[in-house]
């Protein structure tokens, strides 16, 4: 079978001090969603685990201590450096008097740093392209690197694929987890199509016009699943489901037209592998994400109990639908972006970043985004680099999509505002 970067079938094994001893897991953005939820996993499981490092953006310095203390980690890396102070002080408040407070790595690198430390597991749970140079520190070091950052490999898809080893990343978005799971069933020649589930957000079942006036707290209030205000919007927006298309496709090797996107609401059903007999392998629990973090810190072998199950004594009734793609048309903008290769990815996703913060401060409508996006992409053309893709062709691309996209935002913003408003 030919091997791809997320392989179940094989185990990649990263380096480790004891194997019989709790398997050493650093946990990156451990302040936000997935970082939270893998503490959970972790503390659950003392006897599998053990968290030697934390690193967080800097919003929060109290819980990142908190769970310092917690977890009695040997390092705490914070990317913004003022606020490296107000954590030491935060650390010093919960470790009693002697007691060695954990070593401190602050700054914009502090997560690469810290990817690189000695441990077997390393979860990038960051949200954003920045994630990408913690990706390849982590996979440098020969860490088996649990991603739920999937920006790091969009945007620099070569880049990780010329580092990874066969096995060494484990998938931990829901979707990407179900399809690993799913592709244990059978080899690649066996492989008809992947199939993708999309809750359909909380918009499902609108037309384009019905989304012209919606606002921020509505794109907000997804109806399955609790996570960040970026990947919230993404979802909403369905461009969240467009980059777990481009993601698929580098994980797996399948090609675009073999990758689809279904319309489930329930969020059961978290993707589905087809077969060329006609069969298709479902992964589905309750939405939790416990479930798809514990299968990325513990590969090969399981976790008991680390999400919920189903009652199967209880009806339910589970729903597929075709995606909208006048509606949400994200997704087929995706795929021509992943067609593209090289730096159209990092495009695609900075501009979507920058269209989602400025619709978040009602700078932008909500068709704006989507629409921005599609116009800086075009204005960015045909990539020419392809495969031989670096980090500075990405930094300089994100740099260059970041700008047109606040450029075209604000003459949108102009352009819907009240003559009274413009003066």
């Amino acid at each position: 079978m030919t091997e791809t970067l997320a392989d179940p079938h094989l185990r990649f094994e990263a380096a480790t001090a004891d194997p019989g001893a709790p398997r050493d897991i650093v946990i990156l953005g451990s302040t936000g969603s997935i970082g939270t939820q893998a503490i959970d996993v972790v503390l659950s499981n003392p006897d599998r685990f053990r968290v030697t490092g934390l690193s967080a953006a800097g919003g929060r310095v109290d819980l990142l201590a908190e769970q310092a203390h917690t977890l009695r980690v040997r390092t705490v890396a914070v990317a913004r450096a003022d606020k490296a102070p107000a954590l030491r002080e935060a650390l010093a408040g919960r470790y009693g008097q002697g007691e060695p407070l954990p070593e401190i790595l602050a700054g914009p690198d502090a997560a690469t740093e810290l990817a690189q430390s000695p441990c077997h597991t390393v979860l990038n749970g960051i949200t954003g392209s920045i994630g990408l140079a913690p990706t390849l520190a982590a996979l440098e070091a020969g860490r088996t690197l649990a991603l739920a950052n999937k920006e790091s490999l969009i945007v620099g898809g070569p880049l990780v694929k010329a580092l990874a080893k066969p096995g060494q990343i484990i998938p931990v978005d829901s979707e990407h987890a179900a399809l690993f799971q799913a592709l244990a069933a059978g080899t690649r020649a066996d492989v008809r199509k992947l199939v993708v589930t999309a809750s359909g957000g909380p918009f499902r079942g609108r037309t384009k016009a019905e989304l012209v006036n919606v606002t921020p707290e509505d794109a907000l209030a997804h109806p399955t699943w609790a996570m960040g205000p970026v990947i919230t919007v993404n979802s909403a927006t369905l461009v969240n489901k467009g980059l777990e298309v481009i993601e698929a496709h580098l994980l797996y090797d399948v090609p675009f037209d073999r990758i689809e996107v279904v319309v489930h609401p329930q969020s059961y059903v978290h993707s589905m592998v087809e077969f060329v007999d006609g069969s298709t392998i479902a992964q589905a629990t309750p939405p939790d994400m416990r479930g798809p973090i514990a299968i990325g810190l513990g590969w090969p072998e399981r976790v008991p109990d680390a999400a919920p199950a189903f009652d199967w004594s209880t009806a339910s009734t589970w729903e597929f639908l075709p995606l909208d793609t006048e509606a949400f048309p994200s997704v087929g903008l995706a795929r021509h972006v992943g067609g593209l290769g090289g730096t159209a990815p990092a495009v695609f996703n900075a501009a979507n970043e920058e269209c989602v913060a400025a619709f978040l401060d009602r700078k932008l409508p909500f068709n704006g985004i989507v629409d921005t996006v599609a116009e800086v992409v075009a204005e960015h053309g045909t990539p020419a680099r392809g495969t031989r893709l670096t980090v500075a062709d990405v930094l300089e691309a994100e740099a260059w999509a970041r700008s047109r996209a606040r450029e075209l935002a604000a003459r949108a913003a102009h352009a819907t505002a009240t003559p009274e408003a413009r003066v």
